[in-house]
């Protein structure tokens, strides 16, 4: 059968189309299918189940009406009667289809305007298919483009086989790009939208930093180095902490490169931005110390619990370790993950003598003792008058100028007062509606019961409703930086174990759960609590 010009230039059309799209040759002819069924409906009636088939070889267009077969026909349009599509297929049943062939048309100016849309949507829909699933496994690479516009600060790249965009806030700031300028960019995410997959760019995210250090360093590459954190201030300066799995290789000359060419070749991609390359170390005190470079830090106060660190530095490297507005102790901070609060030297001592001074008050007051037995104590390290009261005997009388009689003196003293306090604190417990349930939960002491009564925890199925972080507060970390909400007994020494163990004894005299299932909580609280231990013992080490 010899093929016509008309259909050898349909399936011409069809291959240009699949090539400059990228796209498979199918689905540009499934499009034009559809497009001539929408046009066939327009011209034997838009209630007929059209149905158009290319050949795909020779380009030929069939064009058949589907006829459902039915008992009794209502719609002659789409249906057939069983006993006339007998006629026609003896072995047609009750839901089978009837093709009708239909002659072939020729296409008006208006029929083949609609055609001409349909064929354009199916094939952008199949363009924006192939985009997103070339694009989806991508994210986390860089790619290189060219600017194709910039539209009100967001630059958008031409990637060859699609578009991204590079919005405002992801470009490094001040940064200058315009029609047909080469740019690299990391690929962080890539969204299907209704107009097509969005790729989103970005210049000032810190994996672009690791990315770029893992193109220039091979070692990193080989994963002989990690890159175990990043904190960028983007354009202005960057902290990278970096450590090596063989102890033959320096991680931080390794990424410095001969000369700095290495570091330099990414300073040049970042438009000039600073680059600290840091050690890490398992060890909190040692990492921040050196995340702080290139200040000289004199003494360092961690409080793992909250994960902040008190940095101590000599007066002349303030200004030094807090960097210009600040950047170089932000930076750290990021870094690190840990909150960091700086204080020179004079700083720390007058706050450390502040402190002094109220534990010799403290105990000038509840010990009804003189100022010069009062600064002992506190010298000795004690900070409470709890401590005082119920340490072993021995280890005050082993102060120096004290004896066993003295010891056992302030001891009676510390006791008494404790005792004048928790009746103090019963009565306003009892004046606040505290039952005295509650008084029965180990770990519960006066003052505690007086937070929870000001609070509204009156009895014990109100305290049996508490969670560990109503009582001992939670931290939340958001942009690099950590904030604490306080709870009922942030001023109380107790641990959050301690707090779920009190909160387990309230719903055991609630009646909300078992002597069994006490036991097994307050066993998983111990392993827990065990496996912290054991994690900060070896972080020690």
């Amino acid at each position: 059968m010899a093929v016509s010009a008309n259909r050898l230039e349909l399936l011409q059309i069809a291959d240009a189309v699949a090539r400059e799209k990228v796209i498979d040759r199918e689905i540009v002819l499934a499009a034009m299918a559809d497009a001539i069924q929408k046009a066939a409906r327009s011209r034997y009636g838009t209630e007929s189940n059209i149905r158009a088939d290319i050949n795909p070889k020779t380009g030929e267009i069939r064009l058949q009406r589907l006829l459902e077969v039915v008992e009794q026909a209502e719609d002659y349009s789409t249906q057939i009667p069983l006993l006339l599509a007998r006629d026609r297929n003896p072995d047609a049943k009750i839901g089978d289809y009837i093709a009708d062939p239909l002659p072939p048309m020729d296409f008006g100016r208006i029929a083949a305007q609609s055609a001409k849309q349909v064929i354009v949507q199916k094939v952008r829909e199949a363009e924006r298919d192939r985009q997103y699933d070339e694009f989806k496994d991508r994210v986390g690479e860089i790619v290189n483009g060219t600017v194709k516009r910039v539209e009100y600060g967001n630059v958008i790249v031409d990637l060859g086989r699609g578009e991204g965009i590079i919005r405002r806030d992801e470009m490094i700031p001040r940064e200058n790009m315009r029609y047909g300028d080469r740019v690299r960019a990391y690929v962080y995410d890539v969204r299907r939208e209704q107009r097509g997959p969005q790729i989103f760019l970005s210049r000032t995210h810190p994996q672009f930093m690791v990315k770029l250090f893992t193109m220039e360093v091979p070692e990193i590459y080989d994963g002989i180095i990690q890159i175990k954190s990043v904190a960028r201030d983007p354009g202005s300066r960057a902290k990278i902490a970096v450590i090596s799995n063989d102890s033959s290789i320096d991680p931080v000359g390794a990424c410095v490169g001969m000369r700095g060419s290495r570091v330099q070749a990414v300073v040049g991609e970042l438009q000039g931005e600073k680059i600290d390359i840091i050690p890490w170390t398992a060890e909190p005190a040692s990492f921040i110390v050196n995340a702080l470079q290139p200040a000289e830090v004199a003494k360092v106060v961690l409080d793992e619990d909250a994960e902040r660190i008190e940095v101590v530095v000599p007066d002349e490297q303030l200004s030094l370790a807090i960097g210009r507005r600040g950047q170089n102790v932000r930076l750290a901070s990021q870094l690190t993950g840990w909150d960091i609060d700086i204080m020179t030297e004079a700083e720390e001592s007058e706050r450390r003598q502040k402190e002094f001074n109220e534990r010799t008050n403290l105990f000038m007051d509840a010990l009804d003792v003189d100022e010069m037995v009062g600064q002992v104590l506190a010298s000795e390290g004690f900070a409470q008058v709890e401590e005082l009261a119920y340490v072993d005997l021995d280890e005050i009388a082993s102060i120096d100028g004290f004896d066993e009689d003295t010891a056992n003196e302030i001891q009676t003293r510390a006791r008494e007062y404790l005792d004048r306090i928790e009746a103090e604190m019963d009565a306003k417990r009892r004046e606040l509606g505290v039952q005295d349930e509650l008084r029965q939960i180990d770990g519960l002491n006066g003052k505690m019961l007086v937070a929870l009564g000001e609070d509204g925890i009156k009895t014990i199925e109100d305290f049996a409703g508490c969670a560990a972080d109503d009582l001992v507060g939670w931290s939340e970390r958001k942009n690099g930086e950590t904030k604490k909400f306080e709870g009922l007994f942030s001023k109380f020494d107790v641990s959050r174990v301690e707090a779920e163990n009190m909160i387990l004894q309230a719903r055991l005299a609630a009646g909300w759960i078992t002597e069994e299932d006490l036991a097994r909580e307050q066993a998983a609280l111990e392993a827990a609590s065990d496996e912290s231990e054991e994690a900060e013992a070896a972080t020690e080490e």
